[in-house]
């Protein structure tokens, strides 16, 4: 939801103006509910949240899809909006990918245009290709992309925008229709608000997870964890093992890692995935792990209090993490750690490459494990990155207000290309 939340405040000075569809909280299985995000766009902005079926009924019958049991709900207010009201578009921005399938339905019935947000691919075979257990076990993961590629052609056959976060989605998507036309198509990053951070600091957790002030140099990282992140990790934790036992005789600040929030299942169900490979590569006594997800701004407070932040990326080359920017926006010491073929290290480095490290090309993992140490590790960053940096500047371009009026511009296309004779709204 952060591409519609941080877009809201800017649509209407840009000629837009936004009605949003969405599923009531309390059925958001594992959601933290956070009543400051709301704050942060117009109070008069008009939302309609719909209701479906709870998991607690669900669950005891062994499902807890957020679209099996909502997306009856989604559908029927949706078609209620547009029978009965004039849209120009309909604009889905959600890894719920199933509701994609109402694009076709509402442009069929209604002649209302519609726009696709690619925030991670919908058919994946990442799981299949490296051998790795999907999430939810072999079965729930194989129903879901027999349902995806039954789904998905339909759904960008008949889009007429499609934004993605990595360019490599893009790509996929062009090879594997390459009879399909969307008006436009366009890399967009998750866009970021300083004001944000502003609200992160007027408002510290009452419980906060990590003792900053101990002594300690604190590098904290927010967001998930997974299967596909674990040789970033293995590399990393080799590093600080390395640079625990070059220290081991001398007076330099003791390092300390934080990973919060890296499961998405809800509390009860999360399961630790860095802590194992902390103790695997002997560095658990300075790694903590909090699996559940925490609210968005107290993420960002322990962002803004950080010695430095870590971004770790996948062994998937095309992933680009999205948390990038507002890490930037921090305005902290950087250590980023990604795939050196993926958007992701390429951002990071234009950034700040001297915080930014790559594996998976011709050096091996233990080299990249010895950079990190020597060039990172034993003389971490004491301040921040200055304001004229590069660093600072990419931040700034990534603002709420810059990436949405790009958003806009890829609006009035799609629009104007089904309906040449209409102007901008």
């Amino acid at each position: 939801m952060q591409r519609a939340r941080l877009a809201l405040p800017h649509l209407r000075d840009l000629g837009w103006e936004a009605v949003v569809l969405a599923v009531t909280p309390e059925f958001v299985e594992g959601a933290v509910n956070e009543p400051l995000l709301e704050k942060t766009y117009p109070a008069d902005t008009r939302i309609i949240r719909v209701r479906g079926l709870s998991a607690r009924f669900t669950r005891p019958l062994g499902f807890g899809s957020l679209w099996w049991r909502c997306g009856r709900a989604l559908r029927r207010a949706g078609d209620a909006l547009l029978a009965t009201e004039k849209f120009d578009l309909v604009f889905f921005t959600t890894t719920q990918f199933d509701a994609f399938t109402l694009g076709p339905r509402w442009l069929a019935r209604f002649g209302v245009p519609y726009a696709l947000d690619y925030q991670d691919p919908w058919v994946n075979d990442y799981y299949a290709r490296n051998r790795v257990r999907p999430p939810g076990g072999p079965l729930r993961y194989w129903l879901s992309q027999y349902t995806a590629k039954a789904r998905e052609p339909a759904a960008f056959r008949a889009a007429a925008a499609v934004v993605a976060v990595s360019p490599a989605y893009l790509a996929d998507l062009v090879l594997r229709y390459p009879d399909a036309r969307p008006t436009v198509t366009e890399v967009l990053p998750f866009p970021s608000a300083a004001s944000d951070f502003e609200i992160a600091r007027a408002h510290p957790p009452e419980h906060p997870l990590i003792p900053f002030g101990d002594g300690s140099f604190h590098i904290v990282y927010t967001g998930r964890g997974g299967p596909d992140m674990a040789r970033a990790l293995r590399i990393l934790f080799r590093a600080l093992r390395a640079r625990i036992d070059a220290a081991s005789t001398g007076s330099a600040r003791p390092i300390k890692l934080h990973f919060i929030g890296t499961d998405y299942a809800p509390a009860p169900l999360a399961k630790p995935s860095v802590l194992p490979i902390a103790r695997e590569e002997g560095v658990s006594g300075h790694v903590s792990e909090h699996c559940g997800r925490v609210p968005y701004f107290e993420a960002l407070h322990y962002l803004a209090k950080a010695d430095a932040i870590l971004v770790i990326g996948s062994d998937d080359a095309a992933y680009n993490a999205s948390k990038l920017r507002p890490c930037m926006l921090a305005r902290r010491p950087l250590l980023c750690l990604a795939h050196h073929a993926s958007p992701l290290f390429s951002a990071a480095r234009q950034a700040s490459p001297e915080s930014t490290f790559g594996f998976g090309g011709d050096a091996s993992d233990a080299a990249c494990a010895d950079r990190i140490a020597r060039a990172w590790l034993a003389h971490p960053p004491a301040n921040p990155p200055a304001p004229e940096t590069t660093f600072a500047r990419l931040a700034d371009s990534s603002s709420a207000h810059t990436m949405t009026r790009r958003l806009c511009e890829i609006f009035d296309l799609a629009v104007n290309a089904n309906h040449p004779s209409q102007a901008s709204r």
